[in-house]
């Protein structure tokens, strides 16, 4: 039954993709965090270039030339390396921002009947995405710490921790447009194991270079059709 309603969520979300709103935030997203992932590759040669020679004096005299070449490939490969994990923040950072067209454009199609929800200020949108990237970069650092004796599992971690994290944010930040965040957090922990395994859905794809870029709009809409079972369940 819980897959069924996750997935059935998840579906719901893909098949807003006909709604001219939805493409545009989509595509909003994908140019911000390309832009993002962009900025830090050039920051990073940059100061490639700036701190490092260009040769280098070897043993008995001998020069080795092309260090920046070699350092900026090597840098390129360390960031495209390292996006699999930055999507993860980037994901949560821009989650709050987008909140409030996707749910809207999800709600405005599948619930028109609904009345207006309690708007999100882009301030508090902003303000509970840099908390939640804080507590995102800890658990994720924490878990870097077993990472050495996960082996094989080690995906298996990161889909974990960051599925849990995932559900809780953007479940959260959903259901608090149509209840208190006491109410929020209630239901929250009535349903956590339906959420927990939503955000591994939403976090496994965050480990997938292109397909991370949409993971950030497609999590909002998941989550806005599963709030609204979990809650028409509860109300039932």
């Amino acid at each position: 039954m819980t897959v069924g309603v996750i997935w059935a969520a998840f579906t719901r979300a893909l098949g807003q993709w006909d709604d001219s709103r939805f493409r545009r935030i989509v595509f909003l997203g994908v140019g911000l965090t390309l832009g993002l992932l962009i900025a830090l590759t050039i920051l990073l040669l940059w100061a490639v270039q700036s701190l490092t020679p260009d040769n280098i004096t070897l043993p008995f005299g001998a020069e080795f030339w092309g260090v920046h070449e070699v350092l900026s490939v090597g840098s390129v490969l360390v960031i495209l390396g390292l996006s699999v994990f930055l999507m993860v923040p980037v994901a949560s950072a821009f989650s709050g921002l987008f909140l409030e067209g996707v749910v809207d454009a999800v709600e405005d199609r599948a619930y028109p009947a609904l009345p207006p929800a309690r708007p999100q200020s882009l301030a508090e949108g902003m303000i509970a995405s840099v908390n939640f990237l804080g507590l995102m970069l800890i658990a994720n650092l924490g878990a870097l710490l077993i990472w050495p004796f996960a082996g094989p599992f080690i995906p298996l971690v990161f889909w974990a921790v960051n599925g849990w994290l995932l559900g809780q944010e953007y479940f959260t930040l959903v259901a608090q447009r149509r209840m208190s965040r006491i109410e929020a957090k209630r239901l929250r922990r009535v349903h956590r194991g339906t959420i927990w395994l939503a955000g591994i859905l939403m976090a496994a794809p965050l480990s997938v270079p292109v397909l991370n870029l949409l993971i950030p709009v497609f999590g909002v809409a998941t989550f806005t059709h599963l709030f609204h079972a979990l809650n028409a369940r509860r109300g039932t």
